[in-house]
């Protein structure tokens, strides 16, 4: 649930035979794995008859044929189709039927590839009851189309290079970044667009209202059904305070983001309750590639679990459709950037510890881990994880890892501050400092963003590969007493490949 935070490589491969099997049974038998290491923790997620409860149905094929099978199937097992993304091959639906699971594959058969529940409790939003809907096994499904009315995103009227902003002095951050050397080449191009996925744009700020692009906002967190409207924030200025850091205006007031003229898109993928679902996450990584989004910034974990086990069959479900939106946007030209996390945990070693919050929507259980069992967005293939590093000592512009960050020898990619980051907030348009590795997620985004301006050819793997080449290295330093940094300085459990460096992005 928390939105302050969150990687990738190293999954158990699972056999599709196992979990079809363990679908059947109802999703909640540990499937077999394929190496020998013990099965994690399961976790039993109850679907009583007459509980409204999520499901993501994964088709076997990522087709328009086999997507419609199993949209077909959902009806016929007692389901409603609340959205479904052929582009990838999933489906969101509804079920008040306690053998939802099973029942599914026994009418999808060989077209229905995995199945899971969502969440581990009652749907709170987005119930079909609302549109009139019927139950029962066959029940007509429904979908809700989001419809364009908005026109245009707002142009910028920048301040001349070299002018500075008011508070733009107490951004440390973006001179350790060198940012501040990057402005001096470019702030950024308008044709770049970044999507931030969180919890919404403050639309009126007057450092953030220039480069806030309308036309192109979503709100994902109805079910997972986008919207055109809903996207502005409700109870969390989370958003507010990332998208200030990635693109707040230079135009003489306030502060100055990494990439100050670039546009950004408020993606809205956290519900009022502060979740973001797996199916809020697939709709906004799919309408990140159906915008033509180039940079996405993730600064999250997708509830209800901080780690999504693959030998879990509702878990893999569910962790293999925002995988799959991943994939797919990736493919559409969209790079993404997530922080790695505030549990001050190596995830490159998942038996060092254990998970004591999951499911955060309703009653935690103590869980043995596996390498399977990962954080996500932030460890899919094709994701930079950000760690997140403190000005030590005060004052000056050194820096070592953010007691909170998470870590891990070849699980981080750059490094970034993320301690005391002052940026914009929506209490009275204003300004104010935040901590996490979602703060520092979104100067790697910016410096994408940046990256992306002079070189708009570049595919997300080129723009990764450079981002890592040029990062400034940065050693582990002297342990005093914290957790062990391990690896060279060119890339270490604590940075990775070192400091995301704006300055060379654009050089």
């Amino acid at each position: 649930m928390p939105i302050a935070f969150i990687r990738r490589r190293g999954t158990i491969a699972v056999a599709a035979a196992a979990l079809a099997t363990a679908a059947v049974c109802g999703g909640q038998t540990a499937s077999a794995s394929t190496t020998a290491e013990p099965v994690s923790t399961p976790v039993t997620i109850n679907t009583p008859d007459g509980l409204l409860m999520s499901y993501i149905v994964n088709a076997r094929l990522a087709t328009p044929g086999q997507t419609r099978v199993v949209e077909m199937a959902v009806k016929a097992a007692g389901g409603v189709v609340v959205q479904s993304w052929p582009q990838i091959g999933v489906v969101v639906a509804h079920s008040k039927v306690s053998t939802f699971r099973a029942d599914v594959v026994a009418e999808g058969g060989q077209a229905v590839e995995s199945v899971g529940a969502s969440r581990s409790v009652a749907v709170s939003e987005g119930t079909p009851e609302a549109a009139g809907a019927s139950w029962g096994r066959g029940a007509s499904g429904w979908m809700k189309g989001a419809t364009k009315d908005w026109n245009g995103d707002v142009e910028a009227e920048p301040t001349p290079a070299g002018a500075t902003d008011p508070r733009e002095a107490e951004q440390w951050d973006m001179t350790m970044i060198k940012a501040d050397q990057a402005h001096r080449i470019t702030d950024g191009s308008r044709n770049v667009l970044v999507g931030v996925l969180d919890s919404g744009i403050d639309a009126d700020h007057p450092d953030l209202v220039a480069n806030l692009d309308v036309a192109n906002s979503v709100n994902c967190s109805d079910a997972g059904r986008p919207a055109s409207t809903g996207w502005a924030p409700t109870t969390s200025d989370h958003g507010t305070h990332v998208a200030g850091t990635i693109a707040a205006a230079r135009n003489g007031v306030g502060i100055v983001g990494v990439a100050p003229n670039v546009r950004m898109a408020s993606v809205k993928v956290v519900n009022d309750g502060g979740f973001i679902y797996p199916e809020y996450a697939v709709c906004g990584f799919v309408e990140a590639g159906l915008k033509h989004m180039d940079v996405t910034n993730n600064s999250y974990y997708v509830d209800p679990f901080e780690f999504y086990c693959s030998d879990q069959p509702d878990q893999y479900a569910a962790k293999e459709a925002v995988r799959r939106a991943v994939e797919w946007s990736t493919k559409q030209g969209v790079v993404h950037a997530a922080a790695a996390g505030n549990s001050a945990r190596d995830l490159a070693d998942k038996s060092s510890f254990k998970d004591t919050g999951s499911p955060d929507d309703g009653v935690a259980v103590t869980r043995t881990l596996n390498s399977g069992c990962e954080d996500i967005p932030t460890e899919l293939d094709g994701v930079v994880t950000v760690s997140s590093m403190q000005r030590f000592p005060t004052g000056t512009l050194q820096s070592r890892l953010s007691s909170f960050s998470n870590r891990g020898l070849g699980v981080i990619d750059v490094a970034a501050p993320g301690s005391t980051i002052l940026s914009t907030i929506v209490n009275n348009n204003g300004y104010g400092p935040k901590s996490g590795t979602s703060m520092a997620s979104p100067h790697v985004a910016g410096v994408l963003a940046l990256m992306k301006s002079v070189h708009p050819t570049w595919t997300p793997a080129q723009m990764i590969e450079k981002l890592r080449a040029q990062a400034d290295d940065k050693a582990c330093g002297t342990a005093t007493g914290g957790p062990v940094c391990v690896g060279p300085v060119e890339d270490n459990s604590f940075f990775g490949e070192g400091v995301v460096d704006a300055l060379d992005a654009v050089s």
